[in-house]
């Protein structure tokens, strides 16, 4: 079975994206939720299939977060990185091959790029 990861101090995006997943792929994966970076580090490894975390979360950098997570075998093509900051900006902080993908949060079209990678992601982890 799967695993998932979702990171982000804002509880309601973690809970958003986790009832999500249950729904849309029933079975397939555990998804596990933190609101706490810190909490979540002990939980970091090369078994997490998916790890989607937010950029800008007060007790860590998303920087450092994702450099941990690619330390501890987490390979870089299942780390998706969500934030507030506009697309471009995003592109110069994780250049291409640092992650997956990098989504603006609130911006609709984003949102839609998210969920055809989330699918897409889903899929490649029923193989």
């Amino acid at each position: 079975m799967s695993r998932i990861i979702i990171v982000d101090d804002y509880k309601p995006f973690c809970l958003m994206w986790a009832d999500f997943l249950a729904s849309n792929y029933p079975g397939k994966a555990i998804i596990q939720i933190f609101t706490n970076p810190f909490s979540a580090l002990p939980h970091i490894d090369s078994d997490i299939s998916l790890l989607l975390m937010d950029y800008e979360m007060p007790q860590i950098d998303g920087k450092k977060f994702l450099e941990y997570a690619a330390s501890k075998g987490v390979s870089r093509n299942r780390i998706i990185i969500a934030s507030a900051k506009d697309v471009n900006e995003l592109h110069k902080i994780f250049p291409l091959g640092s992650c997956l993908a990098v989504i603006n949060k609130n911006d609709p079209a984003q949102n839609e790029v998210f969920l055809m990678i989330l699918d897409s992601v889903m899929k490649k982890l029923e193989c």
